[in-house]
């Protein structure tokens, strides 16, 4: 499992020009599962994002979660994450 991570002010996914999610301030995770990947990995990766300390404090420093700010996800599958070009 692969997962590339963007914290943004708000993101937006269409296709077909059909908009079919949107978030505000959060993370964007752009997702490759490959076989074999398990539940309990799953998991972890999703609590290991959901605690990733990239927002700004008061003070202007990278010191809160998702959680904190009260922020979203938006979850984009990625396959070519997982290709293999050997």
């Amino acid at each position: 499992m692969k997962a590339v991570v963007q914290r943004v002010s708000s993101a937006q996914v269409a296709v077909h020009s059909e908009l079919v999610g949107q978030i505000g301030r959060g993370i964007m995770v752009l997702l490759g599962v490959e076989k074999g990947d398990s539940e309990a990995a799953a998991d972890w990766l999703a609590e290991k994002i959901v605690g990733l300390r990239i927002f700004e404090d008061e003070a202007g420093k990278m010191n809160r979660a998702l959680t904190d700010i009260g922020g979203a996800v938006l979850a984009v599958s990625q396959f070519t994450l997982a290709g293999n070009c050997d």
